[in-house]
């Protein structure tokens, strides 16, 4: 049983994982998500189960660098006591980086000002077995000038319907993108998008219009007649999932 003879703390978690053999952060009745992994960990250490929120969802296969989550328990260990014990009980593919204690007002979830996501693609004709867990392997060169120029019609708020994935249930489908870049170095391309929220799927499709764009089958200046569209149809395809990073959350 949870050990009440402690002080009821409110801890954030910092989380960096590989989910490549995970069905996405959320609990699901098939399948391991990060959440049960974790929420199983964290009811060793108090005896009971305890909830855990997140800054959003991922989906299945989706990478996470900073993941954000809170608890609420009785916890016997100090913050770092508190990381070393959750890491030495979870697999390989997940990590505590960081274990804090906060306000008790503090909420994963509600108080995220913004997330910051990175794609990646890997450019070669030649792919690579070290890389295809973390990336999306294109052999057809990609031209970045109009992917850059494609990426800036979507910078503001604006109404991203054309990029949500189906059976979505949001009240609306507007959002704020704060940057979108397109980088590459040597036969990598980053496309890194921040933004105060997502849409499910929401850069996934951004990042396989961009890349259609990259290859010539879409041409950079319908970006704005996609978005304007408000459908998904309009749009490309969506990048598989092992591109996808959770970068950063910011509060």
């Amino acid at each position: 049983m949870e050990k009440k003879s402690h002080p009821l703390r409110n801890i954030k978690l910092t989380l960096e994982f590989d989910g490549t053999d995970y069905m996405g952060w959320q609990f699901q009745a098939k399948g391991a998500t990060v959440q049960s992994v974790l929420e199983d960990a964290v009811q060793r250490i108090l005896g009971k189960r305890a909830p855990i929120v997140a800054s959003g969802r991922t989906d299945s296969g989706v990478h996470v660098l900073a993941q954000v989550a809170s608890v609420r328990g009785h916890f016997p260990l100090d913050d770092k006591g508190l990381q070393r014990a959750l890491n030495a009980m979870l697999p390989p593919q997940i990590a505590v980086t960081k274990a804090e204690t906060m306000p008790p007002n503090f909420h994963a979830l509600k108080d995220a000002k913004w997330k910051k996501y990175r794609y990646v693609v890997y450019n070669s004709e030649v792919k690579s077995p070290m890389l295809h867990r973390t990336s999306w392997h294109i052999i057809a060169p990609l031209k970045i000038s109009d992917m850059r120029r494609a990426a800036a019609a979507l910078v503001g708020k604006k109404d991203f319907a054309s990029f949500m994935g189906s059976n979505s249930s949001v009240k609306t489908s507007i959002r704020n993108i704060i940057s979108l870049d397109v980088k590459k170095r040597g036969k990598m391309v980053f496309i890194e998008v921040t933004a105060n929220g997502f849409l499910r799927q929401m850069v996934r499709n951004i990042a396989g219009t961009l890349v259609e764009m990259g290859r010539g089958r879409i041409r950079p200046e319908a970006m704005k007649e996609i978005l304007d569209a408000k459908d998904r149809r309009k749009a490309g395809p969506t990048a598989p999932p092992q591109g996808l990073f959770l970068v950063e959350v910011g509060y």
